[in-house]
């Protein structure tokens, strides 16, 4: 409440509950503006402080009535926060210039109204047992908040939307707003925003009639110079005020800063270095010190300049089939979290980011067609999991990309051919050679001593998939021993350069990370016009683009033989394409692939699964048993039942006996959360004990660790002498826990390595690496700025790897980040919960060992699909409407025509993609000897013919369902597309499909 009255973003205060409000000075005139949306309409009032505090708690502001049921929950949401956000310079373009803050303003306007009539059509409610009927809205609520600086007092014009949960039904009835939907539909909000920056008229006639136009980065190109100088001195400001506050509470030991203190501080910090300003800063006067900042910044700042020509891009020239691919690009680039799935909403968010770069310049009713053109052309580039629904919700993750589809599949292809180029020669491992390289008893367990028989034996791809503390690193150990006494060698590559540095060194064998390897061999990657992934290879001779043209001779560093094996060390982290190239390479060269590694744990950058892919194709797939790591063996098989639970039943099974052996801890709140998980903290590390916190979300870890850092320096563990200020503006002190973020060869960095703040120079911070403390690095101050983060928690990505004494787990962590988290701990290892008693806290645990599980195969995306669609509401079929099997009208007949043809046509190619793999299976190297059960596919010249039909077919059925095609349009699929001399290629004779 105080913080939609304050009007300062990121304020400090921590008051829980509505009542708060009375606590907090200077509100009892002020209001915020409601905005009403109801049939297509938009209406506007304004709210005081005691009508907001009624609304907010989900009941009519005027009359106090509560709407709908009351939630008695604190975990229940009230309001959902969305952010009008923009370039930095756009807010330095308004200080600058009042038409164009004039201009900005109305921008922001014409955005929230639209993002309004957008949540009214898109968002629903739901009605029916357990939820299964989408009700349409009728009204929904939002209040604006209009913020015009950061807490760093830099000029930042946003605005916050509050969508009240609170929404009536087309039935008339007040309930909750189906939230699934709406976190789904804020990454169309988001690419609305991008499209209003770059597309607006009003806007970039305003821009240009000031001389001002916008890059390809969407800032402000004169301007854009400014951003990291302001940012620069926002980083000061922030150590400033770090150490005004430890001052402040130096001197009032016990208390806590009240709002005006902290604002006082605020513009003390701020004004601290600057010659002859006051030691507090003026409400009044803030315009004019920043614009003497920026002056002080570019002399030239506030020169006026000569208008500019605004002429849009005419959209006859426009590569619509570029913007499609831009669109299809968009959606499988942030579909990590799904597997590579996606859904109409995230393609349509896609085409509109697709429109704001391509340089037209229309009103926003003006592009809508241009956006569903682009939307529907982009649809043809997918492939949908299960076309055999009709209707399904727009936000459900059902698509993927052909190059996606085609990639597993190659894969899977590629990985049985490497798994069958050579025999089984078991042989047990000579462990009086090896002894030096088995634990202090001298042997090995069972799984163990199977997985390094495998890795030392002639099959060219085995996988060893390892739980957390299986002894992976020691099985490692002994089949390198036993390969070298063959004269064979063992070559350890990883994901990423820490992991392949710290297996290199524990295991004692030669290590890179994967793709330097690749690299050596001609590999190159990237983007392509599209923003798509895009990989090539080089072959010697040729100049590599990549590299100054220069002549790529071939590999130098990392030659390859029959005798080499390549050992992949954290293989859950590897992505397709990755996999995919040293695949192809292990096959060239005649060499092996291990994958040691766990898919249930942390998931790659790209497209996952490859592991798993691999593991039903190897010639040997061994899974460790033994557990090591931890002290309580019960618990050492516990953690195997947390890995892959089946069924949710085989789930709450495992959280139960996790609650029971307090193993589990409830939390009323969020704010609870974050002080038990402090006091965790200190309760392990006071006793010497190493402590590892994960995390559900990158914010989250921030929050804990800012509060650990503070509770350190209240302790007296740290003081702020002397202060570097991190990533994302974090302070950074000397002894502080912290994360390198990005690999720097130079200064021997790496990626999520951990360290230990060592000191702070006036250009430099020295770390030492947390585990050794005669490992130390030492990185510039600009290094810090940009890629240090503090590290008392992080998400599962950050902790991946690591082993400590105690590991804590917070809540809402999906099923990699569960495992990961209670398995980090030799000696304990907990979860927290948000859960008002201990039945709501086991199925919450069980619902996140359940939470974003791997998806090998596409049969796993399409189960996941299935099972995403089962959750949606749907739009309640009417009693009264007529048989599917009687058609409406004749274009009807022809659609349903049109996607059953489109569906037995993607049947039949996935029959012949079943049926290559299963022939490659059979023979590959081998003799093919009977064709008994070989399967009959399609030639490459057919299968190119049938897919590009089907592509012609689905953009037709996209069209007509997005409005292109009226009635009595619909074509005669068959004849119009061509398709009729297809019948046999999709025929159950050929390609075996029923």
């Amino acid at each position: 409440m105080a913080y939609a009255f304050r009007g300062s973003c990121d304020c400090h205060l921590r008051a829980s509950g509505i009542d708060a409000l009375g606590a907090y000075s200077r509100v009892d005139t002020s209001t915020v503006a409601r905005f009403v949306a109801e049939r297509g309409t938009i209406m506007r009032d304004e709210l005081d402080a005691q009508q907001l505090s009624k609304w907010v708690d989900g009941r009519d502001p005027e009359t106090g009535e509560r709407r709908g049921r009351e939630l008695a929950s604190p975990a229940s949401d009230l309001i959902l926060d969305c952010t009008i956000n923009a370039p930095k310079t756009f807010s330095i373009a308004a200080l600058l210039h009042p038409e164009i803050e004039h201009a900005y303003e109305a921008l922001q306007d014409r955005l929230r109204n639209h993002i309004i009539m957008t949540w009214e059509h898109e968002l629903n409610a739901r009605r029916g047992a357990g939820g299964r009927n989408r009700e349409r809205l009728q009204r929904l609520e939002v209040v604006e908040l209009q913020h015009r600086r950061s807490r760093a007092l830099d000029p930042h014009i946003h605005r916050h939307l509050w969508l009240n949960v609170r929404v009536r039904g087309a039935d008339g009835k007040w309930s909750n707003v189906d939230s699934r939907v709406a976190m789904r539909v804020q990454n169309l909000i988001n690419a609305e925003g991008e499209l209003a920056a770059r597309a607006d008229p009003e806007w970039v006639s305003a821009l240009a009639a000031h001389g001002f136009s916008l890059n390809a980065n969407g800032e402000i190109e004169q301007l854009a110079h400014l951003v990291r100088a302001v940012s620069r001195r926002s980083n000061q400001i922030e150590a400033n005020r770090a150490m005004l506050l430890e001052a402040w509470r130096s001197a009032h030991p016990g208390d806590s800063p009240s709002p005006d203190v902290v604002q006082s501080i605020d513009r003390q910090a701020w004004a601290i270095n600057r010659p002859g300003k006051p030691a507090d800063v003026n409400e009044d006067e803030w315009s004019t010190l920043t614009k003497g900042e920026l002056l002080r910044l570019d002399a030239n700042v506030m020169a006026i300049r000569a208008p500019i020509s605004t002429r849009a891009r005419d959209r006859d020239v426009l590569d619509y089939d570029l913007l499609a691919r831009r669109a299809v690009a968009d959606a499988d680039n942030r579909s990590q979290a799904s597997n590579g799935r996606f859904s109409v909403l995230d393609i349509r968010a896609g085409a509109v980011r697709a429109v704001a770069t391509c340089g037209t310049i229309g009103a926003r009713q003006d592009l809508q067609n241009l956006v569903d053109d682009v939307t529907a052309r982009a649809l043809a580039h997918t492939r949908d999991l299960i076309p055999e629904v009709t209707g399904k919700p727009q936000h459900v993750k059902s698509l993927v990309t052909r190059t996606f589809a085609q990639l597993k599949s190659e894969l899977g292809v590629r990985l049985i051919w490497l798994s069958n180029a050579s025999g089984t020669r078991p042989s047990e491992v000579p462990i009086d050679a090896a002894r030096h390289a088995v634990p202090d008893d001298g042997r090995l367990d069972p799984s163990q001593r199977i997985a390094a028989n495998a890795i030392a034996g002639d099959d060219r791809l085995v996988t060893v998939t390892g739980p957390a503390g299986t002894g992976k690193t020691t099985m490692l150990r002994v089949a390198k021993t036993v390969l070298e006494a063959n004269k064979r060698r063992l070559l350890i590559v990883a994901p990423t350069r820490k992991a392949a540095a710290v297996a290199s060194r524990e295991v004692g064998a030669a290590g890179t990370s994967i793709h330097a390897l690749l690299a050596d061999h001609g590999w190159r990657w990237g983007k392509d016009d599209a923003s798509a992934d895009l990989w090539w290879r080089l072959r010697p001779g040729q100049r590599d683009p990549s590299n100054d043209h220069r002549v790529y001779r071939g590999p130098r560093r990392y030659p390859l033989d029959a005798t080499a094996r390549i050992a992949v060390d954290e293989a859950g982290m590897l992505d397709l394409n990755t996999a995919d190239a040293l695949t192809q390479l292990a096959i060239e060269t005649g060499a092996g692939i291990v994958m040691v590694g766990d898919p249930n744990q942390a998931s790659p950058v790209g497209h996952a699964g490859a592991m798993a892919l691999a593991a039903r194709r190897a010639g040997q797939a061994v899974e460790l048993a033994g557990v090591h790591r931890f002290e309580d063996p019960e618990y050492a098989a516990l953690t195997l039942r947390l890995r892959s639970p089946h069924t949710r039943s085989e789930a709450l099974d495992a959280a139960i006996e996790l609650q029971e052996r307090q193993h589990v801890l409830r939390a009323d709140d969020r704010d609870a959360v974050r002080a038990v998980l402090a006091k965790r903290y200190f309760d392990h590390h006071d006793r010497g004990q190493s402590v590892a916190i994960v995390t559900a979300t990158n914010e989250e870890a921030s929050l804990i660790n800012d509060a650990i850092q503070q509770e350190r320096i209240s302790r007296q563990q740290l003081n702020t002498r002397r202060i570097a200020i991190g990533r994302d503006e974090q302070r950074i002190l000397e002894g502080d826990v912290v994360q390198t973020r990005r690999n720097d060869r130079k200064i021997g960095v790496e990626n999520r390595a951990i360290w230990i703040v060592a000191r702070i120079g006036p250009a430099v911070v020295e770390l030492q690496r947390i585990d050794d403390a005669a490992d130390s690095r030492t990185v510039s101050r600009e290094y810090a700025a940009e890629h240090v983060q503090l590290a008392y928690a992080t998400t599962v990505h950050g902790i991946q790897g690591e082993t400590t004494d105690t590991s804590i787990v917070g809540p809402g962590v999906d099923a990699s980040g569960l495992y990961v988290g209670l398995t980090r701990g030799r000696h304990h290892n907990e979860a927290i919960v948000i859960a008002h008693s201990d039945e709501a806290a086991r199925n919450e645990i069980a619902d996140g060992m359940m939470r974003g599980l791997p998806e090998s195969d596409l049969a796993d995306a399409v189960r996941a699909a299935q099972d995403d669609l089962h959750r949606s509401a749907r739009d309640e079929i009417p009693t009264q409407s007529r048989p599917s099997s009687v058609p409406n009208t004749s274009d009807e007949l022809d659609l349903r025509g049109l996607t059953e043809w489109i569906r037995a046509a993607r049947s039949a190619l996935l029959a012949a993609d079943a049926g290559a793999a299963d022939n490659a299976a059979r023979t590959h190297c081998r003799d093919s000897g009977t064709e008994r059960g070989h399967h009959a596919t399609l030639d490459s010249a057919t299968r190119q013919r049938l897919e590009d039909r089907v592509d012609e077919a689905v953009a037709l059925e996209a069209r007509y369902l997005a409005g292109y095609l009226p009635p009595g349009t619909i074509p005669q699929h068959e004849s119009t597309l061509g398709l009729e001399n297809f019948a046999g290629a999709v025929s159950s004779q050929q390609v075996g499909v029923r």
